[in-house]
């Protein structure tokens, strides 16, 4: 029995994912002097609770979960966390959220945390040690019995596991199938959305990673998580670790400022932690060299701000 013959899976397509997300080309001199072009795969419109590569990530990690209530992992401001809290709300699926930080079990929500309490998700604070320990099958075991859900099924932090991986090669295979794209573009928190586009490219595509936090471990994290959806490495990608702007949830003037120009021209809201520095990053490749005259440089639109923008 496949995915699709589960009776979860009428449940998910009655969510009305916009798929394929859109593929749209915009005119900026910034690409266009160099003897390029700009897409955006506008991954940020197929659902608009579940925003961008969170669908691709969630959906199959949903139907494994078979009704069970999902338990799964973040910071105060996490993206993913949202999405799974969305995800439980529209599906009646019960979850629970491992918050990093014990600290902020005594604050006031902020708006993210806010947003994923109304929609029902059930907040697990824990200290900072113990969630660097989460991976570890007794540290985790604790965990869940500590949450009261010792049955979940468990999603990991940021949505990457093999599931998802393979859920996000359908991105790859989208692109592949409009032709023309040189290479594809994404930014990366856990690696999972640039580990199966990689590999959803198919020969001849090249896939690029512009992590958003410190580090310099991204690579190896890719490769393990193709080695576990795949049995080996797919694709042909690399990483460009320049343009983190000081680490995972960090922004600057200057980049504030560039997402801020880039929404007057191009009339698309940005968001700041991932998307913005993954345009940034492309306009200083753009202006390097670093893409062969023709290459049409397809940029993925991986969420939306928030809180959204007032209309």
């Amino acid at each position: 029995m496949t995915s699709h013959d589960t009776p979860e899976a009428p449940v998910l397509g009655s969510l009305r994912p916009r798929l394929p997300s859109p593929l749209l080309e915009v005119a900026d001199e910034r690409f266009a002097r160099r003897g390029l072009r700009l897409l955006l795969k506008r991954d940020d419109l197929i659902h608009p609770d579940l925003v961008g590569n969170k669908w691709r990530k969630l959906a199959p990690n949903l139907r494994a979960a078979e009704g069970r209530t999902v338990l799964t992992f973040g910071g105060a401001y996490s993206n993913h966390l949202r999405a799974t809290a969305s995800a439980g709300r529209l599906l009646g699926l019960p979850t629970v959220g491992v918050v990093r930080g014990q600290e902020l079990a005594d604050r006031p929500l902020n708006p993210s945390l806010a947003r994923c309490a109304a929609d029902g998700m059930r907040l697990h604070f824990v200290d900072r040690s113990t969630y660097r320990r989460k991976g570890e099958p007794d540290t985790l075991a604790a965990l869940l019995a500590s949450a009261g859900a010792a049955d979940a099924y468990v999603v990991p932090e940021g949505g990457s596991n093999s599931l998802a991986v393979r859920g996000c090669a359908a991105l790859g295979e989208e692109l592949a199938g409009h032709g023309g794209v040189g290479v594809a573009a994404v930014a990366c928190g856990t690696g999972g959305t640039l580990a199966g586009l990689a590999a959803g490219l198919g020969p001849g595509g090249r896939a690029l990673g512009v992590p958003v936090l410190r580090g310099g471990f991204l690579g190896a994290e890719v490769r393990a998580l193709q080695d576990a959806a795949f049995g080996g490495p797919r694709g042909d990608w690399w990483l460009d670790d320049r343009f983190h702007f000081g680490g995972y949830a960090r922004t600057t003037p200057g980049l504030d400022a560039f997402a801020a120009d880039f929404e007057q021209r191009h009339g698309l809201p940005v968001e700041r932690l991932y998307v913005a520095k993954l345009l940034y990053g492309l306009v200083v490749l753009a202006d390097e060299g670093a893409f062969e005259r023709g290459t049409a440089v397809a940029a993925v639109v991986t969420g939306s701000p928030f809180p959204a923008p007032a209309p």
